[in-house]
């Protein structure tokens, strides 16, 4: 390959490496290797056109080519299964980003899940312009080449390392910049040096801070008004040097050479396919790729390559709103590289007045009106060779050695600069000045003169900017970096239009339509919901409930108005980002047909979960009667928390448990005319299953006393009904009496359960207190013994007067030098553990103590009052009338009323036919008498 239109630089370059280097082989077979990259592109039949991911330059060449080559085939380098989704391109505003989405994976690691995969698309792209030529042109023929999104995994070792790491010195990010969330990016053309020791020699020379910057000053402006050859000589030997000096890592050279043997038999399978000529195609892919050294390379190359068949993951597909921000997140770029891409996308366009590609029907943009009488002729654009007359000439020597061309300085535009950001300082509380702008115009030129440049670019005047604005403090949200960024290009957000939406999306904002909102705007929008004047709003209401259960916070927000069991809402107020967060409303669309469908799956996701307990089980129990008023779905999910119940060893749910089941005992009993079968089991043997734990949880370290507590009101509170469907007291007397716990805490939690069940009187109960009280030892560990009595209101609520009597009468009795070192733990543990029971202290301690002050010296507490005398029993004897009832004898209609009802007939007996005593007894005192001869035996 030492001929050819190269051979001119081949010779100069074999010079150049003989003089500089100590010996020619090294260096020289780089360099001629890098020839050789561009002369084997160049002579492909199957023409190549190299591009950069988001490069003004690329769109602008792009955009040039097609007009003047007219391709009936065009080959992209995107994911070959998101074909179908481009010819929605034109119902949304740009930037985008196609996305493929899995949530239930076959073949791939579960801490995987999502999977998700974006490929975001900008005006200012040469694969934007090459999809709205092929969409809108008749007879061309759009086809995409590289791998699919399964396979995207498929050669991926570790899905948390996909992407490049962000640049360590860029600003926080905003929310714009999360709108890809943990996607994988693909992106076309990824250019840049895998050598950390080259890019950091280009930047140093370069004098630029960051590679986005060395892009833009040294690739982007000089390609901007090339030719056509010249532009795809130059890139192909760009993509060249960077494939030869990168050792890189070995997985990621497999992945990038697998990928061009994907793409290349995919193109020739499509060649075959069809017969399309190659010279009526064009090949669009990565300037990276094009220059590609593996034997599947060109249309008659020599290898095969075996495409492995995709996994059985299930893929949906969608479209996503972007951002610049988002872009440059996920590809590592610069803060501001995009959004200064599209400003001079905008400044390419209105100077060399090439007419750019759009989708019709595309929203947001508008084509720029083209002057009919320029002021300035238009740049000559060389025209392409003819493809019969061979390959073009050699113009990258002429490149490569022309000087760079000084750009002017337009004063007019760097003043308005200076002006605007001033204006925006001020506008984020600056306090920025007229100066301040004269300072700014003079520091960008005075940098760029630094920097070897005729003229300040947008990153000279940023750090102009920063130097003399920028003060220590940040007054505002943003600072100055971030205020030249959005001056400059600004943080365009993408939006995906109403026909767009998958099915989910259109049916939700379908739904809410009565709400009279723009929904799609960006931004936060007051709901008012009067559902007593509109009943048709409470559609609305469920809707949103539902929306935030399952978007993220902020995108449905109630600020007046609640849900619950067995309630009914009749106003609310809502705060609605849906516009913001419409990615997380696509990827929703991506699990089901509708919002009720997706939180179905969600709540058995939960409750069939390996993490599942009893307390989440009966969380989705509750959810399912809450957002989507289903028995059916509610009963299923109560038979799967009842064999949860049965499975656990523990008692950390056990607060939680109680809580949720008294709450829907609440809402059955007062709403369903009977109890759902489920419940009825869960309350039998969850009364059996904290029987048999109680014991153990007592003496068991790890069982907190809340925990404890909390099974004792389970079993107490829930005690009538398990007694009703066949459970033992017995079992519950045995376990309390098998309880033997060491903690304090615990120890007066079991007192409290033995006043409950009758086996310790209240008496005992103070006079044990009063033995705590009157040992030295003891009462440093009296606060937790406080503590548990505590927490016993929650099974024994009629404690409270008891507990409010033990602590007064502790703070009676002890001293001050004994009392006072001990109340920071009173007063921790009380906190600390049962600041949900002590309103329930608190409200009988206002009942029992005096209510205003003077009271007080009087006030007498009713633990120590003498108990009054027991009124004296009316005897039967010697009275008049009947005995027993003297109301009922005297208004006996009542009574005759409801014996006529139930169909009884008798007479009233008068006071001397009533028997004195127990008449059953009189007839038949064998039983009596034989209890008398027992008790009085010897």
């Amino acid at each position: 390959m030492n001929g050819g239109t190269f051979a001119a630089l081949r010779g100069q370059l074999q010079e150049a490496a003989a003089t500089f280097a100590d010996g020619p082989d090294a260096l020289e077979g780089i360099l001629l290797g890098l020839v050789d990259d561009v002369d084997r592109a160049v002579r492909e039949p199957l023409e190549i056109f190299p591009v950069c991911h988001h490069s003004p330059a690329s769109a602008l060449a792009m955009a040039r080519r097609l007009r003047e080559k007219q391709p009936k085939v065009v080959y992209l380098e995107l994911c070959e299964d998101m074909a179908p989704l481009l010819t929605e391109l034109r119902n949304c505003r740009l930037p985008v980003a196609v996305q493929a989405f899995a949530t239930e994976v076959d073949g791939f690691p579960a801490d995987w899940v999502p999977l998700s995969v974006v490929a975001p698309i900008t005006e200012a792209s040469a694969e934007y312009q090459a999809i709205a030529y092929a969409l809108d042109t008749p007879g061309v023929e759009l086809v995409l080449v590289d791998r699919s999104s399964d396979h995207v995994f498929q050669w991926q070792e570790n899905a948390a390392g996909a992407t490049e790491p962000a640049d360590p010195d860029a600003p926080p990010a905003e929310e714009e910049a999360a709108l890809h969330g943990d996607a994988v990016g693909v992106e076309i053309g990824d250019l840049r040096p895998r050598f950390a020791e080259l890019e950091e020699h280009l930047l140093r020379h370069g004098k630029v801070r960051h590679w986005s910057e060395w892009w833009h000053q040294y690739v982007e402006l000089p390609l901007g008004d090339s030719d056509h050859d010249t532009y795809r000589q130059v890139m192909l030997l760009i993509g060249s040097l960077f494939r030869r000096l990168a050792p890189g890592d070995p997985h990621r050279v497999r992945v990038d050479e697998d990928r061009e043997r994907y793409m290349w038999t995919r193109m020739r399978e499509h060649l075959a396919a069809t017969g399309t000529d190659p010279s009526d195609a064009l090949y669009v892919c990565g300037a990276f790729h094009a220059a590609s050294r593996v034997e599947e390379f060109g249309v008659h190359g020599a290898g095969t390559f075996e495409i492995t068949p995709p996994s059985a993951t299930k893929w949906q597909h969608g479209l996503i709103p972007s951002s610049h921000a988002a872009i440059e997140a996920q590809f590592g770029l610069a803060a501001g590289t995009v959004s200064i891409a599209a400003t001079q996308w905008a400044k390419n366009l209105k100077r060399t007045r090439v007419k750019p590609y759009r989708l019709a029907g595309q929203a947001g943009t508008k084509a720029p009106k083209t002057p009919k009488t320029p002021k300035k002729a238009a740049p000559a654009v060389a025209a392409p060779a003819p493809a019969d007359e061979g390959p073009a000439p050699d113009r990258l020597t002429g490149f490569l050695q022309r000087p760079p061309v000084l750009d002017h300085l337009d004063e007019e535009e760097l003043l308005g600069w200076s002006v605007e950001i001033v204006r925006a300082a001020r506008r984020n509380g600056y306090l920025a000045s007229t100066a301040d702008a004269i300072a700014v115009f003079e520091t960008s030129i005075l940098l760029a003169g630094m920097r070897d440049r005729a003229k300040p670019t947008p990153y000279d005047f940023q750090d102009a900017a920063v130097t003399c604005i920028e003060k220590d403090t940040v007054p505002g949200r943003r600072d100055v970096r971030r205020l030249v960024e959005i001056m400059l290009g600004g943080d365009r957000v993408g939006q995906v239009g109403y026909d767009a939406l998958p099915p989910l999306a259109r049916d939700v904002h379908d739904r809410l339509a009565p709400l009279n909102l723009k929904l799609q705007q960006r931004g936060v929008q007051r709901a008012l919901l009067d559902m007593a004047s509109r009943p048709e709003l409470g559609q609305c209401s469920d809707v949103l409930w539902m929306l935030r259960y399952l978007m993220p916070h902020g995108a449905a927000r109630p600020i007046m108005g609640e849900r619950k069991l067995g309630e009914r809402p009749i106003q609310e107020s809502w705060d609605l980002a849906l516009g913001t967060h419409q990615r997380a409303l696509i990827e929703l669309g991506y699990e089901g047909v509708s919002i009720e469908q997706v939180l179905e799956q969600r709540l058995r996701r939960t409750a069939y979960g390996p993490q599942a307990t009893t307390a989440t089980v009966l969380e989705t129990v509750e959810d399912a009667t809450l957002y989507l008023r289903s028995r059916r779905l509610a009963d299923e999910l109560g038979q799967r928390a009842l064999e949860v119940l049965a499975t656990e060893r523990s008692v950390d749910g056990a607060p939680e448990v109680l809580r949720r089941v008294r709450g829907l005992l609440a809402y059955y009993r007062t709403g369903e005319p009977s109890l759902p079968a489920w419940i009825e089991s869960f309350v039998k043997t969850g009364y059996a299953h904290y029987c048999t734990l109680l014991p153990t949880a007592f003496t068991d370290e790890d069982a907190s006393v809340r925990q404890v507590a909390a099974m004792l009101g389970f079993l107490f509170s829930m005690e009538s009904l398990a007694l009703s469907l066949g459970c033992d007291r017995n079992q519950l007397e045995l376990a309390v009496a098998q309880s033997h716990p060491e903690d304090p805490a615990k120890t007066a939690l079991l007192w409290a359960a033995r006043t409950q069940l009758g086996t310790l009187s209240r008496a005992d109960l103070r006079a044990r207190c009063a033995d705590l009280l009157g040992n030295p030892l003891v009462v440093p560990a009296y606060p937790r013994y406080l503590s548990g009595f505590l927490h016993a209101l929650e099974p024994v609520p009629a404690l409270a007067d008891f507990v409010v009597e033990a602590v007064s009468h502790a703070f009676a009795r002890l001293p001050d030098p004994v009392l006072l070192p001990w109340l920071p733990t009173l007063i921790t543990s009380l906190r600390g553990g049962g600041a949900d029971l002590a309103p329930l202290l608190i409200r009988e301690a206002g009942r029992i103590f005096p209510g205003r002050l003077a009271d007080l010296d009087a006030w007498v507490p009713p633990w120590r009052a003498d108990p009054a005398p027991a009124p004296a029993r009316p005897s039967g004897r010697g009275t008049s009338g009947p005995r027993g009832l003297p109301l009922l004898a005297a208004h006996p209609a009542t009574c005759d009323a409801l014996a006529a009802l139930l169909g009884c007939e008798g007479t009233w007996e008068t006071a001397e036919q009533t028997p004195a005593g127990a008449a059953l007894l009189a007839r038949h005192p064998g039983t009596a008498e034989a209890l008398e001869a027992l008790l009085t035996g010897p």
